[in-house]
């Protein structure tokens, strides 16, 4: 029989773990998502200091929640007018315990280190819960890319790449894409490191083309991902995706291959959304029309709603989560479901909230879901399959080799099942049944203190 360990936190635990929350406050000031990643991991962890006092001895938790390295650099570019532009670009090389720095980049408006580093601690956990051997990192720039020209990309992607080049290596760190950088950025980023380094270093960024070394179902893993942790919670609880309803938000990536996979499982996904407002589609979302607009004619998401017919009508404005359905997937960007959006849900009848995109969900709305039952994954959790599959790109360019689409697909799926089952019985472990978020924040946890604890304190 197993035992289960201690779940109530001892004083001294709780007290350090208070008293090290205020010292990240001021040591990080003006950097609310950092502080708010940080926080929601720090309240799960006290009932682990208590049964394991190892971690907390050589000051462990402290160095996980500072970052090894942080980079900020300028980033100067030409329009096609000949006119200079400065931005600013950022690299945090969080944790590489457990293996190369990996994380996306972000190319957005709204980039500053703050949301650098909230990514960055999240991805930790997240690459900690695949089992695959992948530190934490990410990065990017406050570069908006829509509306540019291809040039202007490129011209942009050459003098970021040009600064961080030499901080990246497939043995050191290993950038993939995120908001605002795709393929084509990927590429461009990628031509521009092997123009420096004279080196044909595939592993060095994932999300690649898959003519020259990407991997099959990289742009689709992180939505099928999502869809497969879903499945997987309602399986808990006797049910499976076959004829639910689902909300998605997102019109990028990450939801587009949502909306796809909840098709392929038989639920009907009847919303897409950007930032002019939402559509709802009586019929469902038409994946291939959505594929059309938002990925080769970049138009929004009206533009939909105008060709699909009468079944589809455009929201501008609104709330994605006001269109009643039995589950939710949040696949756009932080913090954009709230504690109304929550009550709206659950007096709907929601039955499941699963995060595609980082934090989308705040700590209140996840707090107000799960006290009315309603089974929630989150993003370190639900959202893995992306980086999950970066790496196997990571394998097949080791090995040069190429796996075909269906061996990918049977990994994705076991990758996702195990992180599934390891967050839910380590809720169980530690006394939180059905909690997924204490879940995937210890397990991710332990696997990364083990390593810090074997390495000594560096």
């Amino acid at each position: 029989m197993t035992t289960r360990p201690e779940t109530q936190a001892r004083p001294e635990s709780q007290a350090r773990l208070d008293a090290l929350r205020g010292e990240i406050e001021r040591r990080n000031p003006a950097q609310p998502e950092f502080h708010q990643a940080v926080h929601e991991v720090l309240d799960t962890l006290a009932p682990v200091l208590a049964a394991r006092p190892e971690y907390a001895e050589p000051g462990l938790v402290e160095r996980l929640c500072e970052p090894e390295r942080q980079i900020i650099f300028r980033v100067p570019w030409q329009d096609d007018q000949g006119r200079v532009h400065v931005n600013r670009g950022f690299r945090v090389e969080f944790n590489s315990a457990l293996g190369p720095y990996k994380g996306g980049l972000r190319f957005h408006p709204s980039v500053n280190l703050g949301i650098i580093k909230f990514l960055g601690f999240e991805q930790i956990f997240k690459n900690a819960l695949t089992g695959l051997g992948i530190g934490g990192g990410k990065g990017g720039s406050d570069f908006d890319p829509h509306g540019r020209s291809d040039a202007e990309v490129m011209r942009f992607c050459q003098s970021f790449m040009t600064e961080l080049h030499r901080h990246l290596g497939e043995h050191t760190d290993v950038p993939a894409g995120d908001i605002g950088v795709g393929g084509r950025e990927i590429g461009y980023l990628f031509g521009q490191y092997r123009r420096i380094t004279n080196r044909w270093e595939a592993g060095v960024l994932t999300g690649k083309g898959p003519g020259w070394g990407g991997s099959a179902v990289r742009p689709e893993a992180t939505g099928y991902g999502n869809v497969l942790f879903t499945e997987a919670m309602l399986r808990e609880r006797g049910e499976d995706l076959q004829g639910q309803t689902a909300v998605v938000s997102g019109s990028g990536n990450v939801a587009i291959y949502t909306i796809e996979k909840l098709l392929a499982l038989g639920a009907n996904p009847l919303t897409c959304s950007d930032s002019s407002g939402y559509v709802v589609d009586d019929k469902g979302i038409d994946v291939e029309l959505l594929k059309q607009v938002k990925e080769v004619e970049r138009g929004r998401v009206a533009d939909y709603a105008e060709r699909r017919g009468a079944s589809a009508r455009f929201v501008p404005g609104g709330r994605v989560w006001e269109v009643p359905a039995d589950v939710a997937l949040p696949s756009a960007t932080q913090n954009e479901l709230g504690e109304e959006d929550a009550a709206t849900l659950v007096r709907n009848g929601v039955k499941a909230v699963s995060e595609g995109a980082n934090m989308p969900t705040t700590p209140e709305a996840v707090h107000l879901l799960q006290q009315a039952g309603v089974a929630f994954g989150p993003g370190k959790a639900a959202n893995a399959g992306g980086v999950a599959v970066s790496a196997l790109e990571m394998t097949q360019n080791h090995s040069r080799t190429a796996w075909s689409r269906e061996r990918v697909e049977e990994e994705l799926a076991r990758i996702m099942t195990d992180i599934h089952r390891t967050c839910h019985e380590t809720a169980e472990r530690y006394g939180a049944p059905g909690d997924y978020v204490t879940g995937a924040n210890i397990a991710g946890f332990e696997r990364v203190a083990d390593a810090m604890l074997a390495q000594g304190v560096i």
